[in-house]
Formats: C-alpha cells, sequence, structure tokens
C-alpha cells in the first residue's frame, strides 16, 4: 500500500502534533474509518543521527498511507534521517511550521522561514535522496511583517516537493488569532503542485468553508481531530457526497476516550498513559456544561478506574 500512494487520492490529511499524534492516536483515526493521509509526530534530525530507530518512529503497517515529518536545520542530517526513514514511509515530511521557542531557536520548524535559501537546499537535498514523495509544512511568514509564504512555497516547489501544507498564521502568532485560509488560497493561485489548507478546522462545516474560500487540493486537521476521530472520516464522506454527517454525542464520544485511555495504558503503562491522556480530557467533554470543573477533576486523578468512573458521572447527569 506504501508504494501505492498517490497525493491525488487525498483529500484530508491528520496533521502532525508533537507530543499527539503518537501510534496510539493515529491508529484511532484509522479504527473510525478514515482514509486520510497520517502524520507522525515530529522527529528531530539531531536525535536520528545517534538513535536511528526511536520508540517514537513505532508504528503499524494499518496506518498507511503514513508520512513521517522531520525537523532540523542542517541538511547533511535532513538527508539521514530521509534516508533512514523512507523505507517505512508514504511521504517524507518537512517541517518548516512548528512555532514553539524550543524548537525556533536552533532554526528549526519556522525558524526556516527566515532563511528560506536555507529551506530550499534542504528540501532539495532530501528530494535527490529519496525515492518517495516528499512534503512540506510551513507557516504565512515570521511575522506579519515578514509574510514570505508565496516565496517561500514557490522555493518548495521548485526543490521538488510534491505537495505543501500551509498553516495560516505567522510563527509570531503561535495558535492565537485566526488562520487566513484567504492567504492559503492566494498560494494556491500560484503553484501548480497541491495545497493543503491548515488551521481552525474543527468542523466539516469549517472544511467545506475553508475550501470554498482557498480552492486548495484538501485539508489538514490538527486540534480539531483531538475529542473527535470521526473528524477525518466525516470530512471526507463530505467531499464524497455533499453530506454532512452528525458529530458524535456525548455518550460516544465518552466510549472514545475510554478507548483511548485504555490503548495508551496498554502502549504505556496505567501510571504514565493516565498521565498522558491529561491533555486531551478537555477536547472530549468540551461541550459539556461545567466542562472546566470537570476537566480539573479529571487531571487529578491516578487510576484508570477513578477516571473511568469520573467519566460515568459525567455521562450520568448529561445524558
Amino acid at each position: 500500500m506504501k508504494k501505492d500512494f498517490n497525493i491525488k487520492d487525498i483529500r484530508v490529511i491528520q496533521a502532525p502534533l508533537a507530543g499527539i499524534s503518537d501510534i496510539v492516536y493515529r491508529n484511532l483515526v484509522r479504527r473510525y474509518g478514515s482514509k486520510c493521509l497520517l502524520s507522525t509526530e515530529m522527529l528531530s534530525s539531531e536525535a536520528l543521527k545517534n538513535v536511528p530507530n526511536p520508540k517514537i518512529a513505532d508504528f503499524k503497517e494499518e496506518e498507511y498511507p503514513l508520512s513521517f515529518q522531520i525537523v532540523g536545520h542542517k541538511p547533511d542530517l535532513m538527508v539521514n534521517a530521509a534516508k533512514l526513514l523512507e523505507k517505512r514511509a508514504s511521504v517524507i515530511d518537512i517541517n518548516c511550521g512548528c512555532p514553539v521557542n524550543k524548537v525556533v531557536k536552533s532554526n528549526d520548524g519556522s525558524g526556516l522561514m527566515r532563511t528560506p535559501e536555507l529551506a530550499y537546499e534542504i528540501a532539495a537535498k532530501v528530494k535527490e535522496n529519496i525515492n518517495i514523495p516528499m512534503s512540506v509544512k510551513f507557516r504565512l511568514g515570521w511575522d506579519m511583517e515578514h509574510r514570505n509564504f508565496i516565496e517561500f512555497g514557490k522555493l518548495m516547489q521548485k526543490a521538488g516537493a510534491d505537495f505543501v501544507t500551509l498553516h495560516g498564521r505567522c510563527r509570531s502568532q503561535l495558535y492565537s488569532g485566526v488562520s487566513d485560509w484567504r492567504a492559503i488560497g492566494e498560494l494556491k493561485k500560484e503553484l501548480d503542485i497541491p495545497v493543503f489548507a491548515n488551521g481552525d478546522i474543527k468542523t466539516v462545516e469549517d472544511a467545506a468553508k475553508c475550501l470554498e474560500i482557498t480552492k486548495a487540493d484538501g485539508v489538514s486537521i490538527g486540534r480539531g481531530l483531538m475529542g473527535d476521530f470521526t473528524l477525518a472520516s466525516r470530512i471526507e464522506h463530505w467531499f464524497k457526497t455533499g453530506e454532512i454527517l452528525a458529530e458524535p454525542e456525548l455518550d460516544e464520544k465518552i466510549n472514545m476516550l475510554i478507548e483511548h485511555i485504555e490503548d495508551e495504558i496498554e502502549l504505556r503503562g496505567e501510571i504514565n498513559g493516565i498521565k498522558f491522556m491529561r491533555k486531551f480530557y478537555g477536547f472530549y467533554i468540551s461541550k459539556v456544561k461545567n466542562a472546566s470543573k470537570y476537566r480539573q477533576v479529571l487531571v487529578t486523578l491516578e487510576s484508570y478506574k477513578e477516571v473511568k468512573k469520573a467519566l460515568c458521572d459525567i455521562l450520568c447527569l448529561h445524558a
């Protein structure tokens, strides 16, 4: 299946999220029916130099098509990372979009948008050294005064990118404000390769509006999937039929959350699995009255039995 991958068959990408899109997360997206392009968490090219087979790069055959995202600013290490991962990947994705300080301080992630020539060198060399598709994810620019996404996108196309994903914010915005979908539409007009729109796509209606504005080739969904693993498949259904399926009811979301917790416990053990899941609770119960109060309680619980009982109590109160 990996060798048969064609980006023209893909309309939805599960966006890579550090500390989120682990093997459990990705397999739940598949389990809930999506055929989208899955994406790993970003993998440091520096780390891969010393540990060529890290646990974070584990995957299952059922995940294909699967993109492995690499991050770094040294062309030789990025090529090394791409070649190490090529045998297990459908796509190698280059991260030029991560905005967090610990990444950009080394000129990695969206830091590369300040040095487009270096980003071009990295992308061109990676493409030259692999035999599978390569993509690049980036932002509008470093800040509002330096929105160089058109220039940057053209350079990535010239470097050989098979497709790109544009997040509609500058690095300086982090995740605040509103994703500028019209800017994504501007990039789409300028490139010949597929462009995927990313940012603020949390419902099927969002995806439809985004595609109407951008005329992009598809959407990349990040936090919208947190708390609802059906979103990718429901967007794919809309692409095929024009029909908007309803989002899951509370009981379905609670059952989904329990399934997520159980799978993380199986992977990490009960103590670490429960700690890892604390970041997800708020997304699953966001539409419940007093959700923040329930979340404050949930993040203090330390056992599966306690968490499951608390979730069942929430369901009983709001059924």
